[in-house]
């Protein structure tokens, strides 16, 4: 939008041309958000509040009157309070790049005072000691500059050519030294011992194996000599297991050609003629069974026919008694019985005849029977 401005988020925006800033200040501040600004009658400038570094190389005078090149390097920014804003755009806006060129100088002198008091082996061994002192002596002098410091790093230390630094480390360098000689002596020496326990070892290892070769040598001497004694007993010994062993196989290999005999021939054998038997009685039972078939339809077929002669053998029997004199004494009953004793005779004489049939013989077994009401009084 026109005359809207928003500052960057590392900026301040500084409005110039209107009502005053806080504590009096030439310009208000703003920072994190926009503002509308009146073009002509309103000017606006911006601050940063990014970090910045400051390096200082400085040749400062100990305590001892050895002379001493410190570089260091800081750290700094604007602070983000209003204040610091205030104090810092006051000093700085025109030319931002002068904050570094007067924080190093801020830093070097207090750096050359703190130095002043200190030795050179408190400088070198206590590095961190103369950061925070440095530090807490300029934070009041910074923040008057709206400046704050977030660190500073001591780099280097250097006494030029006058080998002090070198000659304080000397006894410490001479004092490693001894040691690492020390330290060499001490690993020769165990060297030396280890390598002396390693040959009384080998040494041992060699008289235990001269030993122990000289016992293997002898008891083999004593074999030799015990097999050269026993060498014909062993050989017949052997023999004698050598013809066990054969006997056994012959043993072994007969009983399995019995065995091949037996898979081979005999069973092959008994399952044929078990074969032949169970078919020779299957065609027996069959055979059976045909003929009682046979002789089953043959009665049936002759009872048929008898059974087919049955009305004429009666109609005949009845013929004979047409011409006979007959009385009959019980009335209608008595006629019924004639009729039944016809009946009954024609049965007897087909009963008879059947049995004849199946005994096979005409001998006459199984001769007519009469019974009580056959008995009739005939009188011609």
């Amino acid at each position: 939008m026109f005359g809207y401005r928003v500052p960057a988020p590392d900026q301040a925006m500084l409005i110039s041309g209107g009502r005053r800033g806080l504590q009096g200040a030439p310009f208000r501040v703003v920072t994190g958000h926009g503002k509308f600004v009146l073009p002509v009658f309103r000017k606006v400038r911006y601050l940063t509040l990014a970090m910045c570094e400051a390096e200082v190389a400085e040749t400062c005078v100990t305590r001892q009157g050895i002379a001493l090149t410190v570089r260091a390097v800081i750290a700094f920014k604007v602070g983000n309070d209003d204040e610091s804003i205030v104090n810092a755009g006051q000093r700085f806006l025109s030319d931002q790049d002068q904050m570094s060129i007067l924080t190093g100088r801020i830093f070097a002198g207090h750096l050359r005072s703190i130095i002043g008091s200190m030795t050179v082996e408190e400088i070198v061994t206590e590095r961190q000691k103369l950061a925070t002192e440095v530090l807490d002596t300029s934070k009041a002098e910074m923040a008057k500059i709206g400046l704050i410091v977030d660190s500073l790093q001591i780099q280097s230390i250097d006494d030029g050519k006058t080998g002090y630094i070198d000659a304080m480390s000397a006894p410490h360098r001479a004092a490693i030294q001894r040691q690492a000689q020390i330290a060499q002596a001490e690993a020769s020496r165990a060297a030396a011992e280890a390598q002396q326990a390693a040959a009384r070892k080998q040494a041992e290892y060699t008289r235990e194996t001269s030993v122990v070769q000289a016992q293997y040598q002898a008891e083999v001497d004593q074999a030799q000599a015990r097999a050269a004694q026993a060498g014909p007993l062993a050989q017949a010994s052997a023999q004698q297991e050598v013809l066990a062993a054969q006997t056994e196989l012959a043993q072994r290999q007969a009983l399995l050609r019995q065995q091949q005999l037996i898979a081979e021939v005999v069973k092959p054998a008994e399952a044929e003629a078990e074969r032949i038997r169970v078919m020779a009685k299957a065609d027996a039972e069959r055979m059976r069974i045909q003929a009682e078939a046979a002789a089953s339809n043959d009665r049936v077929a002759l009872d048929q026919k008898l059974i087919d002669q049955l009305p004429m053998i009666v109609k005949e029997a009845a013929a004979g008694l047409s011409g006979a004199n007959v009385n009959v004494l019980n009335g209608a009953d008595g006629l019924g019985e004639i009729a039944a004793g016809l009946v009954g005779q024609g049965l007897t004489i087909l009963d008879s005849v059947r049995n004849n049939l199946r005994n096979g013989d005409g001998s006459g077994a199984g001769a007519q029977r009469s019974t009580p009401k056959e008995r009739l009084a005939i009188d011609e």
